[in-house]
Parts: structure tokens; C-alpha cells; sequence
């Protein structure tokens, strides 16, 4: 129903809407994914300023009407995150991370869980605990979102290994007998595996191989938009 409510969010995305406005895309704390209209931003003296950009967090005031697009009627700095938009590396991952966050979260639909692992990534990389960030955001919030891989077993057989890729069309790993078998399965050594399933279990900010981060992130990635049925253009920037 139309009304007047209140909640913290980090600005996903913001496209241009007519001479002065912006559309502003929206993971709140408490009523998920929002898109709304941000009135007169883009004009040099908006009481905005810069207070929704994106990776921002922010207490918001937002009205919500009849249609599609709420309106947001006040906005509050809780964390700009301006190291994120400084350094190019700390930008491509944060704009991978809140990619997919966008992507893969239904509308209007509470998810805190997804909004205080998105928190939580921003906060690693601002303070340059980056390292395998992405593709520990990216196990993370496809097993929170529901597509948890299978790290354990051959989804194949059920062997327990050693292993040889991960099926994205199965949804975990397979034994090389299985990979060779599955002509769209990604080929991912059983060290690579054992890497995932750490970053799966672990903190943001845990150690790694540059080369080993990189083949899961592919891997990640290609797992995402199976699901997603649709690409990732920000992660591409972090693994062509």
C-alpha cells in the first residue's frame, strides 16, 4: 500500500531519467530490492549531492505509490565507500559484487541476508581485505540465493574424487571420468575445489593464489549466468 517508510540500502545502479531525475536501484535492509525515482539529482544544487552513488549505504526516507517505482524523499551518508571508486581493481570488484547482487534478488522481497553479505564485501574491500573477494562473494550469495554447489562429491556419480571440473548445468563438481562426459562442464582441479569450498566456509579476505582465484572465478561466473540466463558484464572485466 502507498506510504511513507524508512530504511537503510546500498545503491546498486542509477540510470538517467528525463533532464534531472534518476532511476536509483536499491537493496534495502528490510524490504529487498527497490527501485526508485530520485527527483532532481542531477541538478548542481540537489539536496542529494553525492548521497546516492553507487556502493553507497544510506538511511533513506522513501515513499511508496501505487506504481512500479517508489520515490525517495530524503537520503543519509552511513558509508560513502569513495575508496572503491579510486582504485580500478577495488571498482571492477565492487561493480561484479553488487552485479549480481542486482541480478539475482527478487523484487520487494526481504533478503537480509544478502544484504549483510553485500555490506560485508563493500567493508572487506574498502579496507583493502579484497584479495579473493569476488569469488567468495559470488560462492556465498549463490549458495544464499539457493544454488548452493555441490563441493563434496561428484554430482555426477557420487565418487568423492579426485575431481575434474564443475558442471555449471549440474551444480557442483564432477570426477574426471563425469567432466569428460559433460561438454559444458568447466574443467576445475580438485586443489581449485578445495579452494572453493574455503572461500565458501571462510571470512572475506582469506589467501590465495592469483592464477587459482581467477579459474574460479570463471567458473563462478559461468555458474551464475546458467542460472541467470542472462551474462555478467562486470565480472568479465576480472576474467578476460
Amino acid at each position: 500500500m502507498p506510504g511513507l517508510y524508512k530504511d537503510e540500502a546500498v545503491v546498486l545502479k542509477t540510470i538517467k531519467l528525463g533532464e534531472a531525475d534518476r532511476i536509483v536501484t536499491l537493496l534495502t535492509r528490510s524490504h529487498g530490492k527497490v527501485r526508485a525515482v530520485a527527483k532532481g539529482v542531477r541538478k548542481t544544487k540537489s539536496r542529494f549531492g553525492a548521497r546516492l552513488e553507487p556502493f553507497t549505504r544510506v538511511e533513506l526516507m522513501i515513499y511508496r505509490g501505487r506504481k512500479e517505482l517508489d520515490t525517495i524523499t530524503s537520503a543519509d551518508i552511513i558509508s560513502s565507500f569513495d575508496v572503491l571508486r579510486t582504485d580500478y581493481r577495488r571498482l571492477t570488484s565492487a561493480a561484479a559484487v553488487v552485479e549480481l547482487v542486482e541480478k539475482i534478488t527478487p523484487d520487494r522481497e526481504r533478503a537480509f541476508s544478502i544484504y549483510a553479505l553485500l555490506v560485508s564485501a563493500l567493508e572487506a574491500l574498502a579496507e583493502g581485505r579484497g584479495g579473493a573477494l569476488v569469488p567468495a562473494f559470488y560462492v556465498k550469495l549463490l549458495s544464499v540465493a539457493g544454488f548452493h554447489p555441490q563441493l563434496s562429491s561428484c554430482v555426477g556419480c557420487g565418487e568423492q574424487g579426485p575431481f575434474g571440473g564443475f558442471s555449471p548445468a549440474l551444480g557442483g563438481v564432477v570426477c574426471e571420468d563425469c567432466w569428460h562426459e559433460d561438454d559444458h562442464a568447466m574443467r576445475l582441479t580438485s586443489t581449485r575445489v578445495s579452494l572453493l569450498a574455503q572461500l565458501l566456509a571462510a571470512d572475506f579476505g582469506t589467501g590465495h593464489d592469483d592464477e587459482d582465484a581467477h579459474e574460479i572465478t570463471k567458473v563462478l561466473r559461468r555458474y551464475a549466468e546458467f542460472h541467470l540466463e542472462r551474462p555478467l558484464r562486470s565480472v568479465h572485466l576480472l576474467t578476460n
